[in-house]
């Protein structure tokens, strides 16, 4: 098939969370089973720093905007695996220090500067004599990319045989604007309504991609069914049960070349499944690193942005019930205020119990991946998330909360001894998340049931081949509704 990936970030080019990874993982994978898939995205000041040789393909493209046409150059880089970036440049609208804002909050002009992007797509598809089989477009930045193929240039020739597919990876951020912006998109002011892209008097750019894509997925079993509900659709779950014969699930995908203790060059020591004793030295380094007593207690670890949802405010009003269990935690990341300071405290408290780093780094998180015994995520909601996966592979049992990606992928070994690969609990409370870490922390102290919840752990594959082949079937349902 010939694909192309529209997404507003794309590593190494540029990057501001997990939708980079991906954008750079599974065009990777797909064009290694076979597929002609290249890559379109803007150029950020970010994309000057990897330092790849970028080529120019088009001068002056021309894009509609609003009242007038801005300008905007296409460049090519070759990434990894031969996929080939196509880059839209336009420095007014995408060289700043930020992708969607800075240090005091979005960018106020997001609306026209991913109108343009959406649009510019379309046109770099024209000039280009692009044919893709399939456009797939990721996240509310690409939402109008489905809209503008079934209307301004549902006649262009390119596209007679294009299917589009739209993957929402968080509802939570969805693209919404003034009223006034709608004009900058040059549609048709009859699609701003509650059947099209209107959405409690705003534009909603989500809700583009998801009323007009061919086929829509999202990123686990349980998040597609959660966002068919008021709790987890965020206004759009009417829109989504409208199309729920069209919404496919495909779980992430794990880069098992990065992510491998038997070959981690971040480690003190490597491990596998079939030698777990060097996790010892990574879990000693673990306790030194962050102050802690090296004891036969279990240390639980929690890398995550620390915000709210991500079950912060649980930590918060469990802390003194967690502290009374027999454990040591650590804590990695950075995110609101509160919880910053709420940790920091708590470390200043009892450190001989609590170690944290308000901060993030990469060689850091490998170490506490292989030094911990527990992994933590107690999200409210987590469409699939990527840490509970490293956590497995890396024999750190994970505790989590039944939602999203994190029910789908950890099998609790209390409701199934044979299959359990950790821990998890469902109501969203203080006691539940109790619970479930003293459960952990008791199960612990059976060695050798504790040796077997590793090793069942350690032999899942989430790898990113497995994710690929899923997304070809969404690719041919897709195709089959345009023929």
């Amino acid at each position: 098939m010939e694909v192309l990936f529209v997404s507003p970030e794309v590593f190494p080019f540029a990057r501001a969370g997990g939708l980079g990874d991906v954008s750079h993982h599974l065009p990777r994978v797909l064009a290694s089973r076979g597929h002609n898939v290249r890559i379109i995205t803007p150029k950020y000041r970010q994309t000057e720093k990897a330092a790849y040789p970028l080529t120019v393909r088009a001068e002056a493209l021309r894009v509609p905007l609003s009242w007038q046409d801005k300008a905007a150059r296409i460049l090519s880089a070759t990434a990894e695996g031969g996929v080939e970036v196509f880059f839209v440049e336009q420095e007014e609208l995408f060289n700043r220090a930020g992708l969607y804002g800075n240090e005091y909050g979005d960018y106020e002009d997001n609306a026209e500067r991913f109108i343009f992007f959406s649009r510019s797509v379309l046109e770099a598809v024209k000039r280009l004599d692009l044919r893709p089989d399939i456009i797939h477009c990721h996240e509310w930045p690409t939402g109008l990319v489905p809209v503008y193929v079934k209307t301004l240039y549902r006649n262009l020739p390119n596209l007679q045989n294009s299917a589009t597919v739209y993957t929402f990876h968080n509802l939570g951020w969805q693209g919404r604007f003034w009223h006034y912006d709608f004009a900058m998109t040059g549609l048709d002011w009859g699609l701003f309504t509650p059947k099209g892209l209107e959405f409690h008097g705003l534009v909603n750019m989500t809700k583009g991609g998801l009323v007009f894509a061919d086929a829509i997925s999202t990123v686990s079993r349980k998040y597609a069914a959660e966002v068919l509900t008021p709790e987890y659709g965020f206004g759009l779950e009417g829109v989504l049960q409208k199309r729920r014969q069209d919404i496919y699930s495909v779980l992430n995908g794990v880069d098992y070349m990065a992510w491998d203790p038997s070959t981690d060059p971040a480690l003190p020591a490597n491990y596998s499944s079939d030698n777990l004793a060097p996790k010892e030295v990574c879990r000693k380094e673990l306790s030194a690193i962050f102050g802690l007593p090296q004891d036969g207690l279990p240390v639980v670890a929690m890398i995550s942005r620390l915000l709210d949802r991500k079950g912060l405010d649980l930590i918060a009003g469990a802390r003194e019930d967690i502290l009374a269990l027999d454990l040591r935690l650590v804590f990695m990341g950075m995110g609101e205020d509160h919880n910053q300071v709420m940790l920091t405290e708590l470390a200043a408290e009892r450190p001989d119990r609590v170690g944290v780093k308000i901060m993030y780094d990469q060689d850091l998180a490998h170490r506490i991946m292989a030094g911990a015994d527990i992994f933590l995520m107690p999200s409210r909601y987590e469409p699939c998330g990527l840490e509970q996966l490293y956590a497995l592979k890396y024999g750190t049992v994970p505790v989590v909360r039944a939602t999203g990606g994190l029910d789908d992928t950890v099998v609790d070994c209390r409701e199934d001894p044979s299959r359990g690969t950790g821990f998890k609990f469902a109501d969203y409370t203080k006691e539940s998340l109790v619970d479930a870490l003293k459960a952990a922390a008791e199960y612990f102290g059976k060695r050798s049931q504790w040796q077997e919840l590793m090793h069942r752990g350690m032999a899942q594959d989430f790898s990113w081949p497995r994710a690929a082949a899923e997304y070809e079937k969404v690719y041919e349902m897709a195709l089959a509704k345009i023929k």
